[in-house]
């Protein structure tokens, strides 16, 4: 069935208010595009109710700015009202392309000037929306998880400070640890998984793969990934494999201990298509390693997906390797900035998750379940159904 033809069986929570900050422009007003088709086409006999006030219109978008001051201060103003509005407010914090001007200079801006944004539309909302959700891809601070020695609990910290402003829902995605959410017990917390989106996007632009375990195999760069691993193994019955990291706890380089060697556990890669499955690039470091290793062990081809593709040192060591044939095809989503520079390389796939976001949203706005939607199985058996007839 498609989404538009859903039954409503529950009254909205109150009028939609869509507020993406400008490092989530573009995602938002794709997401905004799906939530107008979708509502315009969908019948019910209770549209006409005051309880649907507001339910169709040409745009859900609520328009917000940040403006800075010449020190840097900023602020947070709503342009319309958003009284009785259920909100879902989206933000990057990852977006480094946007600057603003610091006594003359011009400074990027970094996660802490994201999450303070945030918290200044939160805060001009003023407690006059009828229900306040965050949606934020990069769970911000999310690899400040655990405390190892006198550390700061970065990330529950932020959870925590946008509960205490009112905030009911934060939706994320692939969070670095999940049980982060521990943080805030009695609140909504849903980290998604994009596992569908891979697959479909994959075999889009792969039109010869053999999706069975004598042909593929997933495998999990270091044993933090293997639960991410072992689902995506299971829903498309292939075997797994892992990598773990040597590392030189005799030093300390750039903050952490040196890697001396990726040690793999698994059965045999020879002649197999194999995927690398990881909830970030950062510096691209291990994932690269990571192919070389298979590569050597004759894997046939090396396909790299990431929920986040922040490639921090660019994108020089990735164009060498896949000149070299050691990386063939690498899956990132939109949910983070993406530079010009990486949408144009030849073995970059785009996986756009706009159409996902709305769908969160609707449901969320109608109270509606969203099991169904956490768990993808159905649509992804669907799609390998699909691919294999074709």
């Amino acid at each position: 069935m498609l989404y538009e033809e859903k039954i409503i069986e529950t009254i909205p929570v109150g009028p939609l208010g869509l507020i993406p900050l400008k490092s989530c422009a573009e995602l938002g007003r794709k997401v905004d595009e799906y939530l107008v088709a979708w509502r315009k086409e969908r019948e019910s006999e209770h549209k006409s109710t005051i309880a649907f006030a507001g339910y169709q219109r040409d745009s859900y978008i609520v328009k917000a700015n940040t403006p800075r001051f010449g020190s840097g201060e900023g602020k947070g103003m709503l342009e319309e009202s958003v009284r009785g509005d259920d909100l879902y407010i989206m933000v990057d914090v990852c977006n480094y392309n946007l600057t603003y001007s610091l006594c003359g200079m011009t400074n990027h801006m970094s996660p802490d000037d994201h999450f303070q944004d945030l918290k200044r539309v939160i805060a001009a909302a003023a407690g006059k929306a009828r229900r306040i959700n965050v949606i934020m891809p990069f769970l911000y601070e999310s690899r400040q998880h655990k405390r190892s020695s006198r550390e700061s609990l970065d990330c529950a910290l932020a959870l925590e400070e946008l509960v205490r402003m009112g905030v009911e829902n934060i939706i994320t995605f692939d969070a670095h640890d999940p049980r982060v959410q521990n943080a805030i017990p009695l609140k909504g917390f849903e980290t998604v998984q994009p596992i569908y989106q891979f697959i479909k996007h994959l075999l889009k632009h792969e039109t010869e793969l053999q999706i069975d375990s004598d042909h593929m195999m997933v495998i999990s760069p270091d044993e933090g990934g293997m639960n991410r691993a072992v689902y995506f193994a299971n829903v498309l019955g292939l075997d797994m494999g892992m990598f773990y990291k040597r590392r030189d706890y005799t030093r300390i380089v750039n903050g952490r201990n040196p890697i001396v060697a990726h040690e793999f556990l698994g059965s045999e890669v020879a002649g197999k298509d194999v995927l690398i499955i990881d909830d970030m690039i950062s510096s691209g470091e291990s994932m690269l390693d990571v192919a070389k290793e298979l590569k050597k062990r004759k894997a046939r081809k090396v396909f790299i997906c990431a929920t986040f593709g922040l490639f921090t040192n660019g994108l020089a060591k990735f164009d060498e390797y896949y000149d070299n044939g050691l990386i063939d095809r690498i899956l990132t989503t939109n949910l983070v900035y993406q530079t010009p520079e990486l949408l144009a390389r030849p073995y970059y796939i785009d996986v756009d998750m706009s159409k996902y976001i709305a769908l969160i949203i609707d449901n969320l706005n109608h109270d509606a379940s969203l099991s169904e939607l956490l768990n993808p199985t159905k649509r992804i058996n669907r799609c390998l159904d699909a691919y294999r007839n074709r």
